[in-house]
């Protein structure tokens, strides 16, 4: 055979075959660091059931088509709600209040329970919904 005189100088490399050879190593090494770091036993302490200090407990007050206000599923009077939540503030001025409202509900009393609010100095107020059928 013939040795072609004009053969081609490669103008290009094929890097493919080391990219393949590069994500393997990679996956390999991905997989040996988890395992190994799951070796370490630990025993760990219990602690009580009492709920966390750290965290404010969020109040909900829910507002029903009839006009009914409850706070945390009970129902107040507006006079109970203010003093309610007045101690809830004095405690933690941060306190997140979410205000729930049926869609049929008098915008009157909406206004009041948030004229409420302010009164009392949340800090923390929202307003739930519901998302519509099929959208984001």
């Amino acid at each position: 055979m013939k040795v072609s005189a004009k053969r081609k100088a490669y103008d290009e490399i094929n890097i493919t075959p080391m990219l393949d050879l590069a994500y393997v190593l990679l996956v390999i090494f991905i997989i040996m660091t988890t395992a190994a770091v799951q070796g370490v036993k630990v025993a760990l302490p219990t602690a009580s059931a009492a709920q966390s200090l750290s965290q404010p407990k969020t109040r909900v007050i829910s507002v029903q088509n009839d006009g009914t206000v409850s706070l945390d599923a009970t129902p107040v009077s507006m006079a109970e709600l203010q003093a309610q939540l007045g101690q809830a503030v004095a405690a933690d001025p941060q306190v997140p209040v979410i205000l729930r409202g049926d869609r049929v509900v008098q915008y009157d009393r909406i206004m009041q329970v948030l004229d409420l609010c302010s009164k009392v100095g949340v800090g923390s107020l929202g307003l739930a919904s519901t998302r519509p059928p099929g959208g984001a």
